[in-house]
């Protein structure tokens, strides 16, 4: 499997529009973070996680000509907003396969009714085929089994997903003992950290590495980051050895 982090930033993004923050100014190209999201590939076979409003240029500077389909954390604008944009696979593949909450995908009709509608269709418009996920697994094409990991963003129910030896973790603040046992074993654990204050509903990076020792992954990744962590170069070199900040255009394989 070949990982792709098409953005590794916050819900604004970085630099932040109008701020004059030194990391918004960096001229570190791994300081320019999109909006959070990662492109898996396996066989003939591309999937997304999360498409939010930096996803057309994602795709464009990925290269992407084709996706099987998109899975869904939750529905906060930066992990969604992007679905329009998914129009020219359709017109080239016909309808896509969605892969979210049931909350989720109520959402995703109130948001984007354009898509979902039966009767009088814009003839423009995308469409999807709907897939709710539960707390149990379930595969995707080529056979590779995803296990749904339920945590906590605040009060809010979010999904991560494990996929054989990877797992990918985003806007957790909480998280069940009896969900901790499916991350056991991993090689890759990708996982949040906003900043270095403590946040209602993300993990700070004390919490961050507290989760990855818990854990205790081979190597892990830290993604969802905002300009408050401070400069990548900086931060890296204050991580333990098997920890790494994940930039935009970072690929992996394992």
């Amino acid at each position: 499997m070949r990982i792709t982090f098409l953005g590794t930033g916050t819900s604004q993004g970085i630099p932040i529009i109008g701020s004059d923050h030194p990391v918004c100014l960096s001229t570190n190209k791994k300081d320019k973070r999109l909006r959070v999201s990662v492109l898996l590939e396996w066989e003939n076979y591309t999937y997304v996680i999360d498409c939010g409003p930096d996803f057309r240029y994602q795709m464009l500077r990925a290269n992407c000509k084709k996706i099987d389909g998109i899975l869904f954390t939750h529905e906060h604008s930066d992990h969604v907003l992007g679905m329009d944009d998914i129009r020219p696979f359709f017109f080239n593949q016909g309808a896509l396969s969605i892969y979210a909450h049931k909350r989720v995908l109520k959402a995703l009709h109130k948001r984007f009714e354009y898509i979902f509608e039966t009767e009088n269709r814009y003839p423009g418009a995308p469409s999807v085929i709907e897939n709710a996920i539960t707390n149990i697994p379930f595969k995707l094409q080529g056979g590779i089994e995803v296990i749904p990991i339920n945590v906590y963003h605040s009060t809010l129910q979010v999904f991560g997903f494990r996929f054989n030896d990877f797992a990918y973790l985003t806007d957790l603040k909480t998280i069940e003992e009896k969900e901790i046992e499916k991350l056991k074993g991993l090689k890759v654990l990708v996982v949040n950290a906003l900043r270095i204050k403590p946040h209602y509903s993300h993990f700070n990076l004390e919490e961050a590495l507290a989760f990855i020792a818990l854990i205790k992954p081979k190597k892990a990744y830290l993604t969802h980051i905002s300009h408050l962590l401070g400069f990548h170069d900086e931060v890296q070199q204050k991580l333990p050895k098997n920890v790494y900040l994940a930039y935009d255009n970072l690929q992996l394989n394992l």
